[in-house]
């Protein structure tokens, strides 16, 4: 249902612009950007409702942000100024995660 893209291996101190383009229509539905690092457990980086409330986990506020379009299903998670501690797989999802899960992103920040 969920297909991420955009992933890759950057320096710290660099971007990244993930996209999540979804089958199916979820304009009703809250969204979340989620990750998973090795060996722990999976958490919502940045959500928003479907009203438009955005939040963000304080480790990526002023760093990332999350937007969407609503017609084409579309969800993208602009990341600047990335750290080794963003290392991780990246997925969209419900912020509980409801929905399948799809492949996921590879995002790699090291020097």
């Amino acid at each position: 249902q969920f297909v991420e893209s955009g992933g890759g291996s950057v320096q710290p101190g660099g971007s990244l612009r993930l996209s999540c383009t979804a089958s199916g229509s979820y304009s009703e539905s809250a969204m979340a950007w989620h990750r998973q690092a090795p060996g722990k457990q999976r958490e919502v980086v940045a959500s928003m409702s479907r009203l438009g409330r955005i939040d963000y986990m304080d480790s990526v506020k002023g760093r990332f942000t999350i937007s969407r379009d609503f017609a084409k299903n579309t969800f993208w998670l602009q990341m600047d100024s990335l750290k080794p501690e963003d290392t991780a797989v990246y997925y969209c999802n419900h912020p509980e995660g409801i929905f399948a899960w799809g492949q996921g992103t590879q995002v790699t920040v090291s020097s």
